[in-house]
């Protein structure tokens, strides 16, 4: 362990990655960890939209859906984001949001394992998955007469498999509130051998850790594309289904981008083959050029075991300076300290100051976020994240925490996002 910043900055200067943070936008005096909610501006990305918008949608007008090739970019943003998570070019499709997203697959999953296994009417998650998640579920179960079960902790997940009558598994690959990340590889294998269709959210995943959709045989998956992919507030998300699901499932929301032949405007739908069937509605040119830039940035990291590297190595820096700096102000660490089971994010507990902790640390200048009821949650992006930064924001916590600013009234005002 580092027990100075002029360690952390010697670490920085020896860093492979370093070189990316200048593609980067980054306020000056501001640590950013909170990748895992929004990832940095690319500074590609402004100029590059320039160029869709006063080029491409200013001179060739319509006609560049053909001669700037839009229509393609679901397919092409897609190929770039599978080379991240373990799919082969034409699986994976950027379209709508991630909660959309998940309604398509979890009824497409859902759907194909009823038809197969009619007496089945379970689809087990857990209960502290991201609630949009659980939310959907909820409004499928209930739509096909199933029910939704949910673990109370991970290691009840593979007792519920056993138990039967599960058509479906969703599960959140990287937990939003711990940073616990599951081992898809073992869970597929134990819903395979169960008769279990299986659905990743890839939200906290995709760009931050290794991902394996087809070496780990997973069944379906969704993802975000606003956190470590840098593609901006509210960028589309992307979906993806196993080659041999993909020609024979249905998905809900059947729009014209999905039908096999859009512009011969039959009345009657033809799904598209393979995953082109979960697009739906016109894609969001605009919103797409600029996820691309992002994922252009974590693709210029040169593979995702790189990415890994640093990350545990900063995640490892970081929980190692809390139990050192920060011992006696009752910090419960969440995430897990067994590396293989530790996403990009570590998320401490404390369990009446969560919030004003988190706004007394923005106000000066260490950017995390809280999660309701009791959780600091930092994310660290290897893209831009730096030693120093580790550092400099343990520093601020151990002062906001001694020096108890935090109890100030004006880091209790809570906004509409928190």
């Amino acid at each position: 362990m580092i027990t100075s910043r002029e360690q952390a900055l010697a670490l920085d200067r020896d860093d492979e990655l370093a070189h990316l943070r200048d593609r980067f936008e980054l306020p000056e005096g501001v640590v950013y960890l909170d990748g895992n909610s929004l990832g940095a501006l690319p500074k590609s990305t402004a100029s590059h939209l320039e160029q869709v918008v006063r080029r491409e949608w200013g001179q060739g007008l319509i006609g560049s859906w053909n001669e700037a090739g839009w229509v393609h970019l679901p397919e092409r943003v897609g190929d770039k984001i599978a080379t991240l998570v373990g799919a082969n070019p034409g699986e994976l499709v950027v379209a709508d949001s991630t909660s959309v997203n998940v309604y398509k697959a979890l009824s497409a999953a859902l759907t194909l394992a009823l038809t197969e296994r009619p007496a089945r009417r379970r689809i087990l998650s857990e209960r502290h998955n991201f609630p949009t998640d659980l939310y959907i579920a909820e409004s499928l179960a209930r739509q096909h007469s199933c029910e939704l079960v949910l673990a109370e902790t991970p290691d009840q997940i593979p007792h519920l498999l056993a138990q039967g009558g599960v058509a479906v598994m969703m599960l959140t690959h990287v937990n939003y509130r711990t940073g616990r990340m599951h081992d898809m590889a073992a869970l597929n294998a134990q819903a395979r051998q169960a008769g279990v269709l299986t659905l990743w959210d890839l939200a906290h995943s995709a760009g931050a850790v290794p991902v394996d959709l087809n070496g780990d045989d997973a069944d379906f998956a969704v993802g975000c594309g606003y956190k470590y992919l840098n593609g901006g507030p509210g960028a589309p998300a992307f979906v993806w289904a196993h080659r041999r699901h993909a020609d024979r499932c249905t998905q809900p929301l059947s729009g014209w981008f999905g039908h096999a032949h859009p512009f011969t405007f039959t009345p009657a739908y033809e799904p598209a083959s393979g995953s082109a069937r979960f697009l739906c509605g016109t894609p969001a040119v605009l919103a797409m050029a600029a996820l691309e830039c992002g994922v252009d940035t974590v693709l210029a990291a040169g593979g995702m075991a790189v990415l890994r590297r640093k990350s545990l190595a900063l995640t490892r820096l970081f929980i190692e300076l809390v139990d050192t700096h920060c011992k006696e102000h009752r910090l419960k660490l969440v995430t897990p300290r067994d590396e293989a089971h530790r996403g990009s994010q570590v998320c401490l507990a404390h369990e009446d100051g969560a919030y004003p902790i988190m706004q007394a640390l923005i106000a000066h200048g260490v950017v995390g976020d809280f999660r309701a009821p009791d959780i600091l949650r930092f994310g660290f992006t290897p893209l831009y994240t730096r030693y120093v930064d580790v550092w400099d924001a343990v520093q601020e916590l151990a002062r906001v925490l001694d020096s108890g600013d935090w109890r100030q009234a004006r880091f209790e005002r809570k906004g509409a996002v928190t």
